[in-house]
């Protein structure tokens, strides 16, 4: 608010008498407020800065070093033998002892520091724990778990773990080309299987020791060997539109709505997620471990979340990220608006952000020549938008009103449609529902933000999320407190408004200025962009004829009991098999991402030929059990560092910039992910009481199909009997020509 103020704020006028200066004493005493909350903030960062930095110990274990060293001189004992004596030699006479005392006690402290930080990340480097059968835990394990805990005792902040987070350690070449070879056996004929294991041979004996050596030298120079070039490559190097092939989707209940009012969800919304972007500057959030456990999990893709966009690019796009935003961009019917949600240094009440939203959508002028369809640009591929930038968007008042949308807190749709699982045809909504959080009119959001949020003329909401910055449990951390901190926290009034007190002399949310002299870039990255989003088709469906409670009592991981039915839905619907790809988090270590597991194995088609083929069923159930082993030992070798794809990608990007060939690399990773699956985990259940208000479930969300002519299969499961499914596909998907090896689109990585 002090911005709009500062104009204002000093006014003179020079008269025969002299300069004649008026001061607005409001807009100085919100000028200094707001810099009064900057200021809280950088201390408060400092503090935090001290806490984590000191962590598994505490700043006042410095005092307990010092009493002690000083109780035990006093003693007549040296515990420093005799380093307190030579401190002493470069000390003036007066002091010191004490000083030098002090001096040592420092250096005690730290060296005590770094003894227990790297403790605890031996600790954390061990993982046989994920590899014990539940119920058989070895006492090695045992032992392990009493240290962690004594160790991690102390309160910890969100990023206290950091530091103590193991290195991404490289796999031997050698254990990677072999489980490489195991993957894709069930999808290659006997033929194909031996050309490639002459491939991947030659590798190993050739070229990939070579590589090797280079990798394992980052790995020691960077923090994680993969991360950088993961988020490069995948994604900020890709040139083709972002919506629908890389952001994703989440929903909102399911079965309810909290308001029907559109200005006041939105005023919830909003303050949810400024609430919980305090949490994070404050580092007051619990750091995410693994479910059941103590173990921490790397929080570093929380540092993005907010004040965060993508930016386009020539050959590549840019992430930026600014320290604190007072403010979110708002688009409502064609228009764009900035609305503050600070006043005098103070959060708006959400009944406060309500009124200004309703001034918003009460506000009946038109949009500006070019300025609808602008979002379009965001939507279509990026080199054109990145060209349209550079030259539309660098100086007046285009570019000062892009920095609005683009320094933001995040970004609002107010949407003009209703959605939700509604009407005479709830399914085929529920459908449309998935479809406009996906992609929307493909001009009415801005995908080159972290996250867009959506709110429904009806009163649902939604989320898009750009994927580079992070990936989805972070989001879904995050979207998992708005819905209930909205519903259960915030709440609403009997009449459906939010609480609070209302100012009503906020000035009115600002609209923003532009100068388009030509539409035509944002009319053709609108064609892209809507042929695109025709060619998606979307399926969301709740299941409730079973859930986790029913196949956890038949010792099945209830993941693993997904993956394997998800063959053979497929088997059934193709006719064969697909390399399949199953995102597995990294996050045991520190900057970790994603690694891939390929759940098409042996075990799992062995199980669906032998179902389809009318086996007996004691034998089905055998091959069952022995896939879903299977499957759950993958999961934990991808989660632990020993995966696949992530090293063979790595070897790739350095046989790049070798500018070397390698025939095998190229095959790998030329090869279609014709089923994409990926689990949203429910990471804070205990926010949610299922018991007396079953109805409020998430829906979790979805993302659009990796290949042309293959599935994207998200799924979420809720409490003990529910597991939602989304699917999407393409119309133009062929799908009577299926090929185990060739055709499709691949998952490539452009260099």
């Amino acid at each position: 608010m002090a911005e709009a103020h500062q104009a204002v704020a000093f006014q003179f006028t020079i008269t025969p008498e002299g300069i004649d200066l008026q001061l607005s004493y409001q807009a100085l005493n919100q000028i200094y407020l707001s810099g009064l909350r900057s200021w809280k903030k950088r201390v408060s960062r400092m503090r935090n800065s001290v806490i984590k930095g000191v962590y598994p110990a505490s700043p006042s274990s410095w005092l307990f070093v010092v009493i002690a060293t000083l109780v035990t001189m006093y003693m007549h004992s040296d515990p420093s033998m005799g380093l307190i004596a030579k401190i002493q030699q470069h000390l003036p006479a007066q002091g010191q002892t004490v000083v030098s005392a002090l001096v040592f006690s420092t250096l005690l402290w730290l060296s005590l520091i770094l003894a227990l930080r790297f403790c605890l990340k031996l600790l954390l480097s061990y993982h046989q724990w994920m590899f014990e059968r539940h119920g058989q835990i070895s006492n090695t394990t045992k032992v392990w778990v009493t240290l962690v805990r004594l160790f991690s005792s102390r309160k910890p902040l969100l990023y206290s773990y950091q530091t103590s987070l193991p290195h991404l350690p490289v796999p031997a070449i050698k254990d990677t080309l072999s489980r490489y070879l195991e993957s894709v056996r069930p999808l290659l004929s006997d033929v194909e299987f031996k050309q490639m294991t002459e491939l991947a041979s030659q590798f190993e004996s050739t070229l990939g020791n070579r590589l090797q050596r280079y990798l394992k030298l980052k790995a020691l120079w960077a923090t994680n060997y993969v991360s950088d070039w993961w988020e490069e490559y995948v994604y900020l190097r890709s040139r083709s539109p972002i919506m629908v092939n890389s952001n994703y989707y989440g929903m909102d209940f399911l079965y309810v709505t909290p308001t029907p009012l559109q200005a006041a969800r939105a005023g919830n919304t909003i303050t949810a997620l400024l609430l919980y972007r305090r949490k994070v500057n404050r580092e007051e959030l619990k750091p995410s471990r693994v479910p059941g456990t103590v173990i921490p999990l790397c929080a570093a893709q929380c540092e993005r979340m907010f004040n965060t966009t993508r930016t386009p690019g020539a050959e590549t796009d840019v992430l930026q990220h600014w320290q604190d935003s007072e403010f979110v961009a708002v688009y409502h019917n064609g228009r764009y608006f900035r609305l503050w949600v600070y006043c005098a240094g103070r959060l708006l009440s959400p009944r406060e952000i309500e009124y200004q939203i309703q001034r918003i959508l009460d506000d009946s002028s038109p949009p500006q020549p070019g300025e609808e369809k602008l979002g379009a640009l965001t939507a279509g591929d990026r080199i054109p938008w990145s060209q349209m930038r550079k030259q539309y968007f660098t100086s007046g008042v285009n570019k000062r009103s892009l920095d609005v949308i683009e320094k933001a807190a995040f970004f609002v749709t107010l949407d003009d449609e209703e959605q939700g699982m509604r009407g005479e045809d709830p399914v085929k909504n529920l459908d449309c529902y998935a479809k406009s959080l996906l992609h929307g009119k493909c001009y009415d959001r801005w995908f080159d933000k972290s996250f867009s949020i959506v709110i429904y003329k009806n009163g649902k909401n939604g989320l898009n999320a750009e994927h580079s910055w992070a990936d989805a449990p972070t989001v879904a951390h995050l979207w998992e407190y708005t819905l209930a901190t909205d519903a259960f926290q915030l709440g609403y009034t009997e009449d459906g408004h939010c609480k609070g007190q209302v100012d009503r002399s906020l000035p009115h949310p600002q609209r923003l200025v532009w100068d388009i002299p030509s539409e035509a870039q944002v009319q053709r990255s609108l064609a892209v962009a809507q042929a695109l989003a025709d060619d998606v088709d979307c399926h969301v469906f709740p299941f409730r004829d079973f859930g986790k409670g029913r196949i956890k009592k038949l010792r099945i991981s209830p993941d693993a009991f997904i993956q394997i039915s998800l063959q053979l839905a497929y088997y059934r619907d193709r006719g064969g098999f697909c390399l399949t790809y199953e995102a597995s988090m990294t996050r045991l270590f520190r900057e970790g991402r994603t690694e891939t597991v390929r759940s098409c194995s042996n075990e799992s088609c062995d199980f669906v030929k032998a179902l389809e083929g009318g086996e007996a069923e004691e034998q089905c159930r055998r091959l069952f059990q022995l896939a879903s082993e299977k499957h759950q030992n993958l999961y934990r070798l991808a989660m632990t560092g020993a995966g696949i794809d992530r090293h063979l990608f790595c070897l790739y990007v350095v046989s790049k910039y070798l500018g070397v060939e390698s025939s095998f690399l190229k095959q790998v990773l030329s090869e279609p992910w014709r089923l994409s699956t990926s689990q949203t985990p429910v990471q804070q259940m205990e926010l949610f009481d299922l018991k007396n208000h079953p109805d409020f479930i998430s829906l979790g969300g979805g993302f659009g199909p990796v290949a042309d002519d293959g599935y994207g299969v998200s799924y979420i499961i809720v409490g003990e009997d529910m597991i939602n499914f989304h699917v999407s596909s393409k119309y133009s998907c062929n799908i009577h020509t299926h090929s185990h090896t060739n055709g499709g689109t691949a998952m490539t990585w452009p260099l």
